[in-house]
């Protein structure tokens, strides 16, 4: 008899409740169907791992044993398909980024145009999402590089994991909104309350956002003592600037998001430099050695002039 993989996926599951009508729910089959995959692995290894005399069942000694070498294979499976893509990307010219939305179309584009000055951008495959699933797709070695936001007092993920790395840019969040007929703000944070001596309407990020986690962080405690009210809440700084711009209440965003709103007066600053919060723009790398095109692209990354004219790699971040 060969070991079917799923059934360690199957005796998990079971380990988990002990109950073999949830368990089998969980993995949308029927309970005797379940059952005797259970058996074809203890079969397979030649000793009951459950204790059926119980309910719910309770693992054996065998069973409390293969539970911990069954987390052991699980990881091992969820690391191989990473593990073969980073052999065969080994000669591969293609980079494999992860980057949040907001800078995917404001810092990216001239960012790779001021790298190509100083080596060869092969072909670039970007995912473009939150910064929650940008994190995870590093931490998964779906990606090579992660473009995200940061900020030095609120470790993230990837700081965590001891993922390395480089400032590549600053940013600013600042908190806006649409003008009055003045052309001050609409929602004024000085004085605590909107035009109308009403709560001012906040529009939120949700906790997918890595912005958002920033921003509770570091003004947390000053926030709460806001009288605010959140109106609308996203993931995406994108969308908070459409609602900003319809006039809907106060937003922190990227500076690098909305300097030409600002610049044109369709979105004007809501608050004093208390409220201002100074963000790095990082780029983080996947673990160990990665493929040459991807190595020298980030050779480059740390030669390239720092935000203050200092070689980036002083701003490093990493596990050493």
């Amino acid at each position: 008899m060969t070991l079917n993989l799923s059934w360690i996926d199957d005796f998990m599951v079971l380990a988990a409740s002990g109950n073999f009508s949830r368990a089998a729910e969980e993995r949308h089959m029927t309970q005797p169907a379940f059952s005797r995959r259970i058996r074809a692995l203890e079969e397979w290894l030649g000793t009951d791992l459950f204790d059926r005399s119980s309910q719910p069942a309770r693992l054996t000694d065998a069973g409390v044993w293969f539970r911990k070498t069954a987390q052991e294979l699980q990881s091992q499976v969820a690391r191989v398909p990473g593990e073969a893509r980073a052999i065969a990307e080994a000669s591969s010219q293609t980079l494999r980024f992860a980057a949040t939305h907001a800078l995917s179309f404001s810092f990216m584009p001239r960012w790779l145009r001021a790298l190509e000055a100083r080596t060869s951008v092969g072909p670039v495959n970007l995912v473009s999402d939150t910064q929650q699933k940008c994190e995870a797709l590093l931490l998964q070695s779906q990606v090579q590089f992660v473009l995200a936001h940061g900020h030095r007092q609120v470790p993230g993920p990837l700081d965590e994991a001891a993922i390395t790395s480089i400032v590549v840019g600053e940013d600013q969040l600042l908190p806006v909104c649409a003008p009055d007929a003045a052309g001050g703000p609409a929602h004024p944070l000085e004085g605590g309350q909107g035009s109308k001596g009403a709560l001012v309407p906040l529009l939120a990020y949700s906790s997918e956002s890595g912005l958002g986690r920033i921003l509770r962080e570091v003004k947390g405690m000053a926030l709460d003592r806001l009288p605010m009210q959140a109106v609308f809440t996203a993931h995406l700084a994108s969308v908070l600037r459409t609602m900003a711009l319809d006039g809907r209440g106060v937003a922190w965003l990227p500076k690098i998001l909305i300097g030409e709103d600002l610049a044109t007066g369709r979105l004007v600053v809501a608050g004093g430099k208390d409220w201002h919060l100074d963000l790095d723009i990082r780029l983080h790398r996947a673990r160990g050695t990665m493929g040459a095109a991807a190595e020298t692209f980030w050779a480059a990354a740390e030669d390239a002039p720092a935000p203050d004219g200092q070689a980036v790699k002083a701003a490093r971040r990493s596990a050493d």
